[in-house]
């Protein structure tokens, strides 16, 4: 049985292949045979032989870390079968949780898949945002220490929907006293401070300019009492704004927005 290896393509990124005859050291071209049956001599040197594709048993996994072969190719193919194949949007990448954008609402935030999540150890069940939010509440609850959850990705990639799950999260399992959610509560202030600076990117028609930080508070119950958000401004060049009283007039990147609930 020959090894699998991925190989770059123009088009698709990366290509499986077979490996249509033993490579030897020395070797200038690696004679490979593609899966429509084409064959191609690959030209390789000893420091850049092509990644070598893993076992169709590890394909699809929920954590990227138990994969026998970690690297580019592995991980854009797993992640594709995952959401392309089984409709899954997250992935595992040990204590890092991987989201794919899907673009449409999904049904898996309502109360039955967050009490679901509620007590249960990271990794037990499918990875989820709400997997991620109950290991950040447990710990906090435990050892009584601060706890941060870090949202990152390029424009549209969905960082505010996520924020705003684990918000739900929070205020649901702590069974909150509030009357509105929490997260609608925080969240109120994007119309302002997006109201200067936002730009339009190639994947996304109203992209925020913005870096956000949300601090949650929580009682001595572990319930949700109050929460204050601080936007900063990262693009200055973006700002126009017009003055109307002279002493009045802050420029914008030098102001931290900030709103309390």
């Amino acid at each position: 049985q020959y090894n699998r290896v991925w190989v770059p393509d123009p088009e698709e990124v990366w290509k499986s292949a077979e490996i249509a005859k033993d490579y030897r050291v020395g070797d200038k071209v690696l004679r490979l045979l593609l899966e429509d049956g084409t064959e191609l001599d690959y030209s390789v040197d000893p420091e850049s032989l092509p990644p070598l594709r893993n076992p169709d048993i590890l394909v699809g996994e929920n954590d990227l870390t138990a994969l026998s072969y970690l690297h580019e190719p592995a991980v854009l193919h797993n992640l594709r079968i995952r959401f392309a194949e089984s409709k899954l949007i997250y992935t595992y990448s040990g204590i890092i949780l991987v989201a794919m954008n899907p673009y449409k609402q999904l049904p898996i935030y309502g109360d039955a898949i967050i009490h679901a999540y509620s007590g249960q150890n990271m990794g037990d069940m499918d990875p989820h945002i709400f997997a991620v939010a109950e290991e950040a509440y447990k710990q906090m609850a435990r050892n009584n220490r601060n706890q941060s959850i870090i949202v990152s990705g390029e424009s549209g990639a969905g960082k505010t929907v996520s924020a705003r799950y684990a918000m739900r999260y929070f205020a649901t399992v702590s069974k909150s006293s509030s009357t509105a959610h929490v997260e609608d509560k925080v969240l109120a202030s994007n119309p302002i401070t997006e109201a200067v600076g936002n730009a339009k990117t190639t994947r996304n028609d109203n992209s925020s300019r913005f870096g956000k930080y949300t601090e949650i508070s929580f009682d001595e119950r572990n319930q949700i009492i109050g929460a204050n958000m601080r936007t900063y401004l990262l693009e200055k060049s973006r700002v126009v704004f017009q003055g109307v009283r002279k002493n009045l007039i802050i420029p914008a990147w030098e102001a931290i927005l900030s709103l309390r609930v």
